[in-house]
């Protein structure tokens, strides 16, 4: 594609509950870091209400009546049990490879904003064998937590780009709110933890049902 044909430059990514189906893992992950600590199981609809969120702001707000080590605690064995122990598979999304094969062959740049720590997205970037797509990310340990929009500024400066050169696609109000934070254009994603009509009250140009629907809106 011609790049004056183009209507963005960068297309960024959200991880979990967009590119990759990962919630599952994540609500199983927590309930059993919840019981290693002896904290009370939170439900599986609170853990995927916090997903997108900074580990130690999703810590904050599942297990407020820990106190600060209990939670730094809760960090560390969740860290512990995504990686290490859960065998919960977490599979890309149907579409997921196909269209950053496409977006990239057609010229677009491709980024990643994700609550995950950077040990956490390497480890499934490797997994997936999809690093090679994106040639910028930024993670919860080196932004503010989503729906600031640090992360999505850092990118901007990092690419030399405005917000009017960027797309964010993302499945929570926290992604798309920290879009509409800086005037980018954001599309919701229906398959992930927020349902269509929070993710509509962020503004976004539309919400999708199947990755493959980009392709439209690019």
């Amino acid at each position: 594609m011609n790049t004056s044909e183009m209507k963005y430059k960068l297309v960024i990514f959200d991880w979990d509950g967009t590119l990759m189906d990962s919630s599952a893992r994540i609500v199983s992950a927590m309930q059993s870091t919840a019981v290693l600590c002896s904290q009370p199981v939170p439900s599986a609809e609170a853990v995927k209400n916090i997903i997108g969120l900074s580990l130690d702001v999703s810590v904050a707000t599942l297990f407020k009546q820990a106190d600060a080590n209990t939670q730094e605690s809760i960090v560390y064995h969740y860290k512990d049990q995504y990686v290490n122990h859960d065998k919960t598979p977490t599979p890309m999304f149907a579409g997921a490879v196909d269209l950053l094969t496409t977006l990239k062959s057609e010229g677009y740049q491709l980024a990643v904003a994700t609550g995950k720590g950077r040990p956490g997205l390497q480890n499934v970037l490797d997994k997936s064998g999809t690093e090679h797509f994106f040639v910028c990310s930024r993670t919860g340990d080196e932004a503010e937590s989503k729906p600031s929009p640090d992360m999505l500024q850092q990118i901007l400066v990092e690419m030399k780009l405005e917000a009017k050169d960027a797309l964010m696609i993302g499945d929570t109000e926290y992604d798309l709110g920290m879009a509409k934070a800086i005037g980018m254009d954001s599309i919701g994603v229906s398959f992930g933890v927020h349902e269509r009509e929070r993710l509509m009250l962020q503004a976004p140009l539309t919400v999708i049902d199947s990755l493959g629907e980009l392709k439209e809106w690019v």
